[in-house]
């Protein structure tokens, strides 16, 4: 980093724009493997929260791929940058005043800690969609594991390429169990009893 570099200071500040939204901000950072539903429960929730009136943005693992990180790969480097980018974006989201749902794989414990390292010990809430592989290759719905199997995509994560399950998450969500609407309900209350919503 340049030394010619100096923070900025904003005359607005974080908890003034989380106050006139009437929420905390806060990093919802929904993490499983592939086909795990972390984008489906990801959109329900965001869509409840909206129609309560509360200000959000969904950051998804595909979309952003398209833009901001369409020069990164998916072998471990290029993974581990992908997140670094991604936790700034939410950063800045959080910044604004906003509940940042983000739904990404995000496979490294170190990667998602380093993440939560970035914003206020209450700001980062570490979401594990909890699905069995099985569950997950049987829906491929984008027939990833499938090729995956085939040897036709490395650094696959489950197949080729490890995924470390949280250990300490703040909502472990077992969608053996659950439907996407109960799993993203669950969540809800949980924002609700921790005071990040009508805050």
């Amino acid at each position: 980093m340049s030394n010619n570099i100096v923070f900025h200071n904003q005359y607005i500040s974080k908890k003034q724009k989380s106050q006139r939204n009437k929420q905390k901000s806060c990093i919802l950072w929904f993490t499983g493997l592939s086909a795990s539903g972390k984008s489906t429960i990801a959109n329900e929730l965001e869509k409840i929260l909206f129609e309560d009136g509360y200000s959000t943005y969904l950051l998804d693992g595909d979309n952003i791929r398209f833009g901001l990180n369409k020069d990164l790969g998916f072998d471990n480097k290029s993974r581990v940058e992908n997140i670094r980018r991604i936790g700034e974006v939410a950063k800045l989201l959080i910044d604004a005043g906003l509940i940042c749902l983000s739904a990404f794989i995000s496979p490294f414990e170190e990667d998602r800690d380093n993440i939560r390292s970035l914003v206020e010990k209450d700001e980062f809430v570490e979401i594990f969609i909890d699905t069995p592989l099985d569950i997950c290759e049987n829906r491929d719905p984008k027939g990833l594991y499938k090729k995956a199997r085939n040897g036709e995509i490395a650094f696959f994560t489950g197949i080729s390429s490890p995924y470390e399950n949280p250990k300490n998450p703040e909502l472990h969500i077992e969608t053996k169990s659950k439907s996407v609407q109960e799993s993203a309900l669950e969540i809800k209350n949980y924002l609700k009893e921790n005071g990040y919503l009508n805050a």
